[in-house]
Protein backbone atom coordinates (compact mmCIF):
# COMPACT_ATOMS: atom_id res chain seq x y z
CA UNK A 1 0.00 0.00 0.00
CA UNK A 2 1.36 3.35 -0.72
CA UNK A 3 -0.03 7.08 0.83
CA UNK A 4 1.66 9.84 0.98
CA UNK A 5 1.76 12.54 3.27
CA UNK A 6 -1.46 14.07 4.82
CA UNK A 7 -3.78 15.41 2.15
CA UNK A 8 -6.44 17.56 2.62
CA UNK A 9 -10.12 17.19 0.38
CA UNK A 10 -12.68 19.11 0.17
CA UNK A 11 -15.33 17.00 1.92
CA UNK A 12 -12.96 15.54 4.82
CA UNK A 13 -9.98 15.35 5.89
CA UNK A 14 -7.45 12.25 4.90
CA UNK A 15 -5.16 10.64 7.06
CA UNK A 16 -2.24 7.93 5.86
CA UNK A 17 -0.67 5.23 7.13
CA UNK A 18 2.82 4.81 5.90
CA UNK A 19 4.41 6.64 2.83
CA UNK A 20 5.88 3.51 0.88
CA UNK A 21 4.70 4.09 -2.49
CA UNK A 22 3.58 7.07 -4.56
CA UNK A 23 2.84 4.87 -7.60
CA UNK A 24 -0.72 5.91 -8.87
CA UNK A 25 -3.42 2.81 -8.18
CA UNK A 26 -4.92 1.16 -10.31
CA UNK A 27 -7.87 0.10 -7.68
CA UNK A 28 -9.48 2.28 -4.93
CA UNK A 29 -11.42 -0.16 -2.45
CA UNK A 30 -13.90 2.58 -0.42
CA UNK A 31 -15.22 1.37 2.79
CA UNK A 32 -18.01 3.69 4.50
CA UNK A 33 -16.98 3.27 8.22
CA UNK A 34 -19.44 3.79 11.59
CA UNK A 35 -17.96 1.73 14.83
CA UNK A 36 -17.15 -0.84 13.03
CA UNK A 37 -13.87 -2.15 14.78
CA UNK A 38 -14.89 -5.53 15.06
CA UNK A 39 -14.83 -6.17 11.66
CA UNK A 40 -12.54 -3.78 9.66
CA UNK A 41 -9.27 -4.92 10.21
CA UNK A 42 -10.52 -8.25 8.11
CA UNK A 43 -11.58 -6.57 5.31
CA UNK A 44 -8.59 -3.78 4.75
CA UNK A 45 -6.88 -7.58 4.79
CA UNK A 46 -8.49 -9.32 2.47
CA UNK A 47 -8.84 -6.18 0.12
CA UNK A 48 -4.36 -6.05 0.49
CA UNK A 49 -4.08 -9.55 0.25
CA UNK A 50 -6.07 -10.04 -3.27
CA UNK A 51 -4.17 -6.77 -4.05
CA UNK A 52 -0.92 -8.50 -3.86
CA UNK A 53 -2.65 -12.51 -5.49
CA UNK A 54 -3.81 -10.38 -8.78
CA UNK A 55 -0.51 -8.07 -8.59
CA UNK A 56 -2.73 -5.06 -8.77
CA UNK A 57 -1.87 -1.63 -7.53
CA UNK A 58 -4.83 -0.33 -5.32
CA UNK A 59 -5.49 1.20 -2.07
CA UNK A 60 -7.95 1.14 1.14
CA UNK A 61 -9.47 4.24 1.35
CA UNK A 62 -11.75 3.98 4.65
CA UNK A 63 -14.60 6.97 4.96
CA UNK A 64 -15.16 7.16 8.40
CA UNK A 65 -18.15 9.02 9.53
CA UNK A 66 -17.72 9.56 13.35
CA UNK A 67 -16.61 6.21 14.99
CA UNK A 68 -16.07 6.32 18.40
CA UNK A 69 -14.61 2.62 19.41
CA UNK A 70 -11.10 2.71 17.84
CA UNK A 71 -11.73 2.12 13.78
CA UNK A 72 -9.78 4.66 12.96
CA UNK A 73 -7.23 3.43 14.93
CA UNK A 74 -7.77 0.14 13.68
CA UNK A 75 -7.43 1.43 9.56
CA UNK A 76 -4.56 3.05 9.79
CA UNK A 77 -2.53 0.66 11.54
CA UNK A 78 -3.66 -1.61 9.06
CA UNK A 79 -2.41 0.22 5.94
CA UNK A 80 -5.24 1.95 5.13
CA UNK A 81 -5.94 5.86 4.18
CA UNK A 82 -8.83 7.52 6.62
CA UNK A 83 -10.60 9.96 5.12
CA UNK A 84 -12.94 11.66 8.19
CA UNK A 85 -15.97 12.59 6.45
CA UNK A 86 -18.17 15.28 8.77
CA UNK A 87 -21.25 14.61 7.23
CA UNK A 88 -23.52 12.13 8.44
CA UNK A 89 -24.65 9.57 6.08
CA UNK A 90 -24.24 6.33 4.63
CA UNK A 91 -23.91 8.32 0.57
CA UNK A 92 -22.18 10.90 2.43
CA UNK A 93 -19.49 8.76 3.61
CA UNK A 94 -19.07 7.05 -0.12
CA UNK A 95 -19.36 10.16 -2.23
CA UNK A 96 -16.13 11.47 -0.14
CA UNK A 97 -14.44 8.70 -0.56
CA UNK A 98 -14.83 8.08 -3.87
CA UNK A 99 -13.88 11.58 -4.54
CA UNK A 100 -10.37 10.88 -2.93
CA UNK A 101 -9.72 7.84 -4.62
CA UNK A 102 -7.21 7.84 -7.30
CA UNK A 103 -7.76 4.58 -8.78
CA UNK A 104 -9.21 4.46 -12.21
CA UNK A 105 -11.21 1.57 -11.04
CA UNK A 106 -13.74 1.68 -7.86
CA UNK A 107 -14.45 -1.25 -5.41
CA UNK A 108 -16.75 -0.14 -2.43
CA UNK A 109 -18.39 -2.36 0.37
CA UNK A 110 -19.75 -2.41 3.74
CA UNK A 111 -17.06 -2.77 6.49
CA UNK A 112 -18.76 -5.26 8.68
CA UNK A 113 -17.07 -8.25 6.34
CA UNK A 114 -20.74 -9.58 5.00
CA UNK A 115 -19.10 -8.76 1.42
CA UNK A 116 -15.68 -10.99 0.78
CA UNK A 117 -13.02 -8.54 -0.46
CA UNK A 118 -11.04 -10.81 -1.89
CA UNK A 119 -13.45 -10.68 -4.61
CA UNK A 120 -11.74 -7.49 -6.14
CA UNK A 121 -9.98 -8.90 -8.63
CA UNK A 122 -12.91 -10.48 -10.37
CA UNK A 123 -15.09 -6.98 -10.39
CA UNK A 124 -11.57 -5.69 -11.68
CA UNK A 125 -11.51 -8.41 -14.46
CA UNK A 126 -15.32 -7.41 -15.66
CA UNK A 127 -14.19 -3.88 -15.55
CA UNK A 128 -11.14 -4.69 -17.53
CA UNK A 129 -13.53 -6.64 -19.91
CA UNK A 130 -15.34 -2.95 -20.98
CA UNK A 131 -17.99 -2.52 -18.79
CA UNK A 132 -18.97 0.44 -16.89
CA UNK A 133 -20.62 -0.42 -13.56
CA UNK A 134 -20.26 -4.25 -12.44
CA UNK A 135 -23.27 -5.02 -9.71
CA UNK A 136 -22.74 -7.74 -7.21
CA UNK A 137 -25.27 -10.07 -6.76
CA UNK A 138 -26.27 -11.86 -3.34
CA UNK A 139 -28.73 -13.72 -4.51
CA UNK A 140 -26.96 -15.61 -7.48
CA UNK A 141 -23.42 -15.98 -5.44
CA UNK A 142 -25.22 -17.03 -2.22
CA UNK A 143 -26.68 -15.70 1.20
CA UNK A 144 -25.68 -17.55 4.29
CA UNK A 145 -27.65 -18.30 7.46
CA UNK A 146 -28.48 -15.32 9.15
CA UNK A 147 -26.85 -12.85 6.79
CA UNK A 148 -30.34 -11.43 5.81
CA UNK A 149 -33.59 -10.97 7.34
CA UNK A 150 -36.04 -13.06 5.67
CA UNK A 151 -37.87 -9.90 5.30
CA UNK A 152 -35.01 -8.45 2.96
CA UNK A 153 -34.17 -11.65 1.42
CA UNK A 154 -37.92 -12.56 0.11
CA UNK A 155 -39.80 -9.31 0.04
CA UNK A 156 -37.53 -5.90 0.41
CA UNK A 157 -34.82 -6.35 -2.19
CA UNK A 158 -36.32 -8.93 -4.71
CA UNK A 159 -39.17 -6.04 -4.77
CA UNK A 160 -36.78 -2.96 -4.64
CA UNK A 161 -34.65 -4.73 -7.51
CA UNK A 162 -38.09 -5.41 -9.67
CA UNK A 163 -39.41 -2.05 -8.95
CA UNK A 164 -35.97 -0.43 -10.44
CA UNK A 165 -35.97 -2.77 -13.66
CA UNK A 166 -39.59 -2.01 -14.08
CA UNK A 167 -38.97 1.91 -13.45
CA UNK A 168 -35.84 2.35 -15.11
CA UNK A 169 -35.17 -0.61 -16.89
CA UNK A 170 -32.07 -1.56 -15.27
CA UNK A 171 -31.46 -5.35 -15.53
CA UNK A 172 -30.21 -5.75 -12.71
CA UNK A 173 -31.23 -8.66 -9.92
CA UNK A 174 -29.93 -6.99 -6.66
CA UNK A 175 -30.27 -3.40 -6.86
CA UNK A 176 -28.85 -2.58 -3.27
CA UNK A 177 -25.49 -4.81 -3.09
CA UNK A 178 -23.45 -3.15 -1.35
CA UNK A 179 -20.69 -4.21 -2.59
CA UNK A 180 -20.09 -3.22 -6.63
CA UNK A 181 -17.18 -2.01 -8.69
CA UNK A 182 -17.59 1.17 -11.60
CA UNK A 183 -15.06 3.03 -13.56
CA UNK A 184 -14.13 6.40 -11.74
CA UNK A 185 -14.94 7.96 -14.90
CA UNK A 186 -18.80 6.75 -14.81
CA UNK A 187 -18.79 8.27 -10.87
CA UNK A 188 -17.76 11.02 -12.08
CA UNK A 189 -20.33 11.34 -14.80
CA UNK A 190 -23.38 10.76 -12.29
CA UNK A 191 -23.02 13.69 -10.03
CA UNK A 192 -25.00 12.12 -7.37
CA UNK A 193 -27.10 13.83 -4.63
CA UNK A 194 -27.75 11.26 -2.36
CA UNK A 195 -26.44 11.15 0.89
CA UNK A 196 -28.20 8.28 2.82
CA UNK A 197 -29.07 4.87 1.74
CA UNK A 198 -30.52 5.75 -1.60
CA UNK A 199 -27.19 6.67 -2.57
CA UNK A 200 -27.35 2.94 -3.76
CA UNK A 201 -30.12 3.04 -5.70
CA UNK A 202 -29.70 6.52 -7.06
CA UNK A 203 -26.45 5.83 -8.75
CA UNK A 204 -27.97 2.37 -10.26
CA UNK A 205 -30.93 4.39 -11.72
CA UNK A 206 -28.40 7.40 -13.46
CA UNK A 207 -25.99 4.61 -14.28
CA UNK A 208 -29.07 3.01 -16.12
CA UNK A 209 -30.55 6.69 -17.64
CA UNK A 210 -26.94 7.45 -19.34
CA UNK A 211 -26.77 3.95 -21.27
CA UNK A 212 -24.02 2.65 -19.06
CA UNK A 213 -22.71 -0.94 -19.64
CA UNK A 214 -23.81 -2.78 -16.59
CA UNK A 215 -22.80 -6.46 -15.72
CA UNK A 216 -23.32 -8.93 -12.33
CA UNK A 217 -21.28 -11.13 -10.82
CA UNK A 218 -22.14 -13.50 -8.27
CA UNK A 219 -21.02 -12.80 -4.68
CA UNK A 220 -21.49 -14.55 -0.96
CA UNK A 221 -23.49 -12.63 1.71
CA UNK A 222 -21.42 -13.59 4.92
CA UNK A 223 -23.09 -12.71 9.07
CA UNK A 224 -21.60 -9.66 9.99
CA UNK A 225 -19.22 -9.25 12.36
CA UNK A 226 -20.16 -5.83 13.56
CA UNK A 227 -20.87 -6.81 16.92
CA UNK A 228 -23.50 -4.17 17.74
CA UNK A 229 -27.29 -3.72 15.93
CA UNK A 230 -27.26 -2.09 12.34
CA UNK A 231 -27.96 1.08 11.23
CA UNK A 232 -30.50 0.04 8.61
CA UNK A 233 -34.24 0.05 9.42
CA UNK A 234 -36.44 -2.09 7.14
CA UNK A 235 -39.34 0.06 6.98
CA UNK A 236 -38.03 3.46 7.23
CA UNK A 237 -35.13 3.00 4.99
CA UNK A 238 -37.98 0.65 2.65
CA UNK A 239 -39.98 3.56 1.90
CA UNK A 240 -37.41 6.11 1.44
CA UNK A 241 -36.16 3.59 -0.99
CA UNK A 242 -40.28 3.74 -2.50
CA UNK A 243 -40.56 7.30 -2.03
CA UNK A 244 -37.04 7.89 -4.02
CA UNK A 245 -37.46 5.59 -6.90
CA UNK A 246 -41.11 7.49 -6.87
CA UNK A 247 -39.34 10.60 -7.13
CA UNK A 248 -36.81 9.68 -9.86
CA UNK A 249 -39.78 8.48 -12.27
CA UNK A 250 -42.46 11.50 -12.81
CA UNK A 251 -44.46 9.82 -15.38
CA UNK A 252 -45.42 6.80 -13.38
CA UNK A 253 -46.33 9.46 -10.45
CA UNK A 254 -47.61 11.87 -12.47
CA UNK A 255 -48.17 11.13 -15.81
CA UNK A 256 -49.42 7.87 -16.28
CA UNK A 257 -52.26 8.40 -13.10
CA UNK A 258 -53.42 12.26 -14.37
CA UNK A 259 -53.52 11.00 -17.90
CA UNK A 260 -56.05 8.09 -16.91
CA UNK A 261 -57.83 10.47 -14.40
CA UNK A 262 -58.43 12.80 -17.16
CA UNK A 263 -58.97 10.00 -19.51
CA UNK A 264 -61.67 8.65 -17.07
CA UNK A 265 -63.41 11.98 -16.35
CA UNK A 266 -63.76 13.20 -19.96
CA UNK A 267 -65.06 9.95 -21.04
CA UNK A 268 -67.48 10.40 -18.31
CA UNK A 269 -68.65 13.86 -19.18
CA UNK A 270 -69.22 13.12 -23.08
CA UNK A 271 -70.99 9.63 -22.15
CA UNK A 272 -73.30 11.39 -20.27
CA UNK A 273 -73.71 14.85 -22.35
CA UNK A 274 -76.85 13.57 -24.36
CA UNK A 275 -78.87 12.84 -21.38
CA UNK A 276 -79.09 10.18 -18.41
CA UNK A 277 -77.61 6.82 -18.87
CA UNK A 278 -79.61 3.80 -17.80
CA UNK A 279 -76.83 0.53 -16.89
CA UNK A 280 -79.87 -1.94 -15.37
CA UNK A 281 -83.46 -1.44 -14.80
CA UNK A 282 -82.40 -0.22 -11.19
CA UNK A 283 -79.29 1.75 -12.18
CA UNK A 284 -78.93 4.87 -13.57
CA UNK A 285 -75.96 7.43 -14.26
CA UNK A 286 -77.25 11.06 -14.67
CA UNK A 287 -76.26 14.66 -13.91
CA UNK A 288 -74.29 13.78 -10.30
CA UNK A 289 -72.61 11.39 -12.45
CA UNK A 290 -71.18 14.15 -14.52
CA UNK A 291 -70.12 16.37 -12.35
CA UNK A 292 -67.98 13.93 -10.98
CA UNK A 293 -66.42 13.20 -14.50
CA UNK A 294 -66.01 16.76 -14.38
CA UNK A 295 -63.96 16.91 -11.75
CA UNK A 296 -61.96 13.90 -12.67
CA UNK A 297 -61.24 15.43 -15.81
CA UNK A 298 -60.07 18.66 -13.83
CA UNK A 299 -57.93 16.28 -11.00
CA UNK A 300 -56.19 14.42 -13.85
CA UNK A 301 -55.39 17.72 -16.01
CA UNK A 302 -53.96 19.44 -12.44
CA UNK A 303 -51.81 16.18 -12.12
CA UNK A 304 -50.47 16.38 -15.29
CA UNK A 305 -49.07 19.78 -14.89
CA UNK A 306 -47.35 18.97 -11.50
CA UNK A 307 -46.24 16.20 -13.79
CA UNK A 308 -44.56 18.44 -16.41
CA UNK A 309 -42.98 20.89 -13.58
CA UNK A 310 -41.43 17.43 -12.42
CA UNK A 311 -39.89 16.92 -15.50
CA UNK A 312 -38.88 20.37 -16.05
CA UNK A 313 -37.33 20.62 -12.77
CA UNK A 314 -35.37 16.89 -12.71
CA UNK A 315 -34.00 17.78 -16.04
CA UNK A 316 -32.86 21.38 -15.17
CA UNK A 317 -31.64 20.19 -11.76
CA UNK A 318 -29.81 16.64 -13.57
CA UNK A 319 -32.22 14.18 -11.54
CA UNK A 320 -33.01 12.93 -15.32
CA UNK A 321 -30.06 12.33 -17.39
CA UNK A 322 -31.27 11.05 -20.64
CA UNK A 323 -34.75 12.52 -21.60
CA UNK A 324 -33.69 13.19 -25.06
CA UNK A 325 -37.78 13.53 -26.07
CA UNK A 326 -38.18 15.77 -22.41
CA UNK A 327 -35.37 18.30 -24.81
CA UNK A 328 -36.88 18.68 -27.91
CA UNK A 329 -40.03 19.10 -26.55
CA UNK A 330 -38.47 21.96 -24.29
CA UNK A 331 -36.82 23.44 -27.42
CA UNK A 332 -40.42 23.53 -29.50
CA UNK A 333 -42.62 24.46 -26.94
CA UNK A 334 -42.62 27.89 -25.85
CA UNK A 335 -44.55 29.85 -23.16
CA UNK A 336 -46.50 31.21 -26.01
CA UNK A 337 -48.17 28.41 -27.11
CA UNK A 338 -49.39 27.48 -24.09
CA UNK A 339 -50.83 30.45 -23.40
CA UNK A 340 -52.71 30.22 -27.10
CA UNK A 341 -54.15 26.75 -26.49
CA UNK A 342 -54.74 27.70 -22.93
CA UNK A 343 -56.70 30.50 -24.58
CA UNK A 344 -58.28 28.64 -26.97
CA UNK A 345 -59.79 26.56 -24.25
CA UNK A 346 -60.48 29.30 -22.28
CA UNK A 347 -62.49 30.72 -25.39
CA UNK A 348 -64.41 28.00 -26.46
CA UNK A 349 -65.04 27.29 -22.89
CA UNK A 350 -66.55 30.96 -22.19
CA UNK A 351 -68.20 31.04 -25.62
CA UNK A 352 -70.60 28.01 -24.57
CA UNK A 353 -71.36 29.30 -20.87
CA UNK A 354 -71.97 32.88 -22.62
CA UNK A 355 -74.62 31.01 -24.98
CA UNK A 356 -75.99 28.93 -22.10
CA UNK A 357 -76.29 32.46 -20.20
CA UNK A 358 -77.94 34.33 -22.81
CA UNK A 359 -80.49 31.84 -23.49
CA UNK A 360 -81.34 31.51 -19.52
CA UNK A 361 -81.47 35.12 -19.22
CA UNK A 362 -83.67 35.47 -22.25
CA UNK A 363 -86.25 33.03 -20.75
CA UNK A 364 -86.64 35.56 -17.73
CA UNK A 365 -84.34 33.55 -15.45
CA UNK A 366 -86.72 30.79 -15.03
CA UNK A 367 -85.56 27.39 -14.33
CA UNK A 368 -81.64 26.34 -15.87
CA UNK A 369 -82.49 23.60 -17.28
CA UNK A 370 -79.13 23.26 -19.43
CA UNK A 371 -76.90 22.03 -16.36
CA UNK A 372 -75.19 19.34 -18.46
CA UNK A 373 -74.43 21.86 -20.67
CA UNK A 374 -73.24 24.17 -18.19
CA UNK A 375 -70.94 21.70 -16.76
CA UNK A 376 -69.37 20.83 -20.69
CA UNK A 377 -68.68 24.37 -21.24
CA UNK A 378 -67.38 25.08 -17.64
CA UNK A 379 -64.88 22.41 -17.55
CA UNK A 380 -63.02 23.57 -20.68
CA UNK A 381 -63.23 27.26 -19.29
CA UNK A 382 -61.38 25.93 -16.22
CA UNK A 383 -58.54 23.56 -18.09
CA UNK A 384 -58.06 26.82 -20.14
CA UNK A 385 -57.53 28.84 -17.02
CA UNK A 386 -55.40 25.90 -15.93
CA UNK A 387 -53.09 25.64 -18.93
CA UNK A 388 -52.74 29.29 -18.88
CA UNK A 389 -50.93 29.88 -15.49
CA UNK A 390 -49.60 26.35 -15.56
CA UNK A 391 -47.57 27.75 -18.77
CA UNK A 392 -46.42 30.51 -16.58
CA UNK A 393 -45.14 28.40 -13.72
CA UNK A 394 -43.50 26.32 -16.18
CA UNK A 395 -41.53 28.70 -18.18
CA UNK A 396 -40.73 30.15 -14.55
CA UNK A 397 -38.63 26.46 -14.34
CA UNK A 398 -36.80 26.35 -17.83
CA UNK A 399 -35.88 29.70 -17.59
CA UNK A 400 -32.03 28.24 -17.53
CA UNK A 401 -33.03 25.06 -19.23
CA UNK A 402 -31.19 26.44 -22.24
CA UNK A 403 -27.77 26.34 -20.21
CA UNK A 404 -28.57 23.05 -18.94
CA UNK A 405 -29.62 21.29 -22.52
CA UNK A 406 -26.58 22.79 -24.36
CA UNK A 407 -24.16 21.14 -21.57
CA UNK A 408 -25.83 17.82 -21.17
CA UNK A 409 -24.14 14.24 -22.36
CA UNK A 410 -26.41 12.58 -23.50
CA UNK A 411 -24.61 9.46 -25.09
Amino acid sequence: MGFGAQTQFPTGEREVSSPESRAEPEVSVVIPCLNEANSLAFCIEKATTAFRKAGLRGEVIVADNGSTDGSIEIAKFNGASVLRVAERGYGAALKAGISASRGEFVIMGDADDSYDFSEVPNFVAELRRGKDLVMGNRFKGGIKPGAMPPLHKHFGNPGLSWLVNFLFRAGVGDSYCGMRGFRRSLYDQLDLRSTGMEFALEFVIKASQIGARISEIPIILWPDKRGRSPHLRSFRDGWRSLRFMLLYAPNWLYLLPGGLFMALGLAIVGWLLPGPRQITPHVGLDIHTMVFGVIFTLIGAQILSIGAFAKVFSYAARFDRGTVSLRRILKSITLETGLIFGASLFFVGFTGCAWITWKWVASGFGPLSEVRQILFWSMWLFLGLQVIFSSFFLSMLGVSRDTYIGDYDLK
